[in-house]
């Protein structure tokens, strides 16, 4: 470490306060782009068909293809950030997916697509686990929430800026410029990105720490219950990021523009109004039980089960506008705790890891989402879809409060164990 970052180092082991909220604000910019690009595909779906011939299968599966491969790249990606340089990893992860996106603009196929959404999904599982774990490593267990729910707002911004701006080039018979503009964006960002990150102290031992192993992780039944409760949550997630625009657009006859738009704004801005909250929500409760995090998640889980029934039943525009808002509220409660509250019960040498393991569960799951819905839009309906995840939410919900009242308190005993003693 240089004596730079060392300098930069509080006494408590953490970057001043200045150090983490740059580093906040650059991984939000980087991780608002990671959705930009993967996210404008799924408003085009009229001009794919017309100019690359994809059916409601093809174009499924161009979310499945992202997501599997993204689940199976996300163990990797953890387990390389807990044993070498995270700040590396997201920088590189960043070029490598933009360059990705730009060459999306030159395809001329349906099979060319979903290659290219295959190397996307390399490159971006690179990202996350190493950008959360970095966050969280810069914030202390207080304030934990709030910054990962902060930098869990690119999310949404680039969710809807991704889908408003790849619909509305869609719309202009320029979907192809659209990605060149994406991926220019992401190879200009990455020069400042490097500078700030290769300067940012990383805790001392981060590199060749003996991190947990797989079975490590694995002993923590509480985080068992995560890996479960995690998929369900995201399935509904997906079905709602890969369909919505096009369930919107069929049944209301809408333009490109307008069905990304309302697939969007109304539940996005929630989402962040979610995330912001339940982040504050958590750490206030945290000060009077460790188990904060996983009764949120259990909370907003109760709050997501009849609202995504709603967006599927709603009558009107105007109505599955508000169920849309309701989910997106509900929703962001656990977007913004989902990972700090397995960091309750996995050791801090883990945390890459933990995440990377979570996203290989939730990717693989969730790729079935949109794989699915091209599937079985014909019969079952994106209604039908919505009204079983509204079961399974209530489910998973139930799940979770068992394994929190049985499980939650041993776990995050030996979570808290040092290193050398640890099972």
């Amino acid at each position: 470490m240089s004596g730079t970052g060392r300098s930069a180092v509080s006494g408590t082991g953490l970057p001043s306060s200045g150090q983490a909220a740059v580093l906040l604000a650059l991984m939000w910019i980087a991780y608002f782009l990671n959705y930009c690009d993967r996210q404008a595909v799924f408003a085009m779906r009229p001009s794919l068909r017309a100019d690359l011939g994809m059916d409601d299968t093809s174009f499924g599966l161009v979310g499945a293809v992202f997501l599997w491969v993204y689940a199976i790249g996300c163990p990797v990606a953890g387990h390389l950030g807990d044993r070498m340089s995270k700040r590396l990893l997201a920088v590189a992860s960043l070029v490598v997916w933009s360059l990705v996106t730009a060459a999306t603009g030159l395809v001329t196929g349906s099979g060319g697509m979903l290659g290219l959404r295959a190397a996307m999904g390399i490159s971006e599982a690179l990202f996350m686990p190493t950008a959360v774990a970095l966050v969280a490593d810069a914030h202390a267990p207080q304030v934990r929430s709030r910054a990962v729910a902060l930098l869990t707002t690119a999310q949404i911004a680039g969710t809807v800026g991704g889908s408003v701006f790849g619909g509305w080039m869609a719309d202009l018979g320029r979907w192809r410029q659209a990605f060149f503009i994406l991926g220019a964006a992401g190879v200009a960002y990455a020069l400042p990105y490097l500078l700030f990150l290769r300067r940012f102290p990383e805790r001392r031992g981060e590199r060749g720490a003996a991190a947990p192993s797989l079975v490590s992780l694995a002993s923590a039944r509480s985080f068992l219950v995560l890996c479960v409760v995690f998929p369900c949550f995201v399935f509904g997630l997906w079905l709602i990021y890969g369909w919505f625009p096009t369930f919107l657009q069929e049944k209301f006859s809408l333009s490109q523009a307008e069905a990304a738009w309302d697939a969007t704004v109304w539940l996005q801005v929630m989402s962040a109004v979610g995330l912001l909250g339940g982040g504050a929500l958590s750490d206030w409760l945290y000060r009077r039980t460790p188990a904060a995090r996983q009764w949120v998640l259990a909370m907003s889980l109760v709050g997501c089960a009849p609202c995504l029934w709603s967006i599927g039943a709603a009558p009107s525009l105007a109505t599955t506008r508000l169920a849309a808002a309701g989910f997106g509220l509900s929703s962001g409660l656990f977007m913004g705790n989902i990972f700090p509250a397995s960091f309750e019960v996995v050791r801090a040498e883990g945390r890459a890891g933990a995440v990377g393991v979570l996203n290989l569960f939730g990717g693989m799951v969730s790729g079935f989402a949109t794989l699915f819905g091209g599937l079985l839009k014909s019969s079952i309906g994106i209604d039908g879809l919505l009204s079983l995840c509204a079961a399974a939410y209530l489910l998973a919900a139930g799940l979770l409060v068992v394994a929190t009242r049985r499980c939650f308190r041993g776990d995050h005993a030996r979570a808290l164990l040092p290193a050398e003693t640890a099972p």
